[in-house]
């Protein structure tokens, strides 16, 4: 499986009255990214609502490791870290111009519709088949290179 950055121009309304992107925006960039990687690998998250099962973020952590401003491209590697089947984690990098600019991690637990916190083997197997599979995958081939 091979996993492709998402890609994106800073806008003018991300950036602060000195011209950089403000800082909750990184968070907004690890979730654009996070939600692309789902649904790339076929883990949609329109789709795992529908089917009762919402991801809510826990937690988020961003190092910020230099600016980025209007009209800046960013690429932003998303890379699944840990899956257990009632939370997992994604960390991110965010590059500009070829520099490291912001790196950190999300980690989301299950819940149904009723936001009660659930264990996807038990509740949705076949959801937890297929995310064991894709962090099995992406973690191996990051132990290859």
């Amino acid at each position: 499986m091979e996993i492709k950055p998402y890609e994106r121009l800073v806008n003018y309304y991300e950036t602060d009255k000195m011209g950089i992107v403000h800082h909750s925006n990184y968070i907004r960039y690890f979730e654009e990214a996070r939600l692309d990687f789902m649904e790339r690998v076929g883990c949609g998250v329109v789709e795992m609502e529908q089917s009762g099962v919402i991801i809510p973020n826990v937690d988020a952590y961003a190092r910020y490791r230099r600016v980025t401003r209007f009209g800046d491209r960013l690429t932003v590697t998303v890379r699944p870290a840990e899956f257990t089947g009632a939370r997992m984690r994604f960390e991110y990098e965010i590059i500009s111009g070829g520099k490291l600019c912001c790196d950190g991690y999300t980690t989301h637990c299950f819940v149904n519709g009723a936001m009660k916190p659930i264990i996807l083997k038990h509740t949705h197997p076949e959801l937890f088949k297929k995310l064991s599979r894709i962090f099995e995958e992406c973690n191996h081939m990051r132990l290859q290179k």
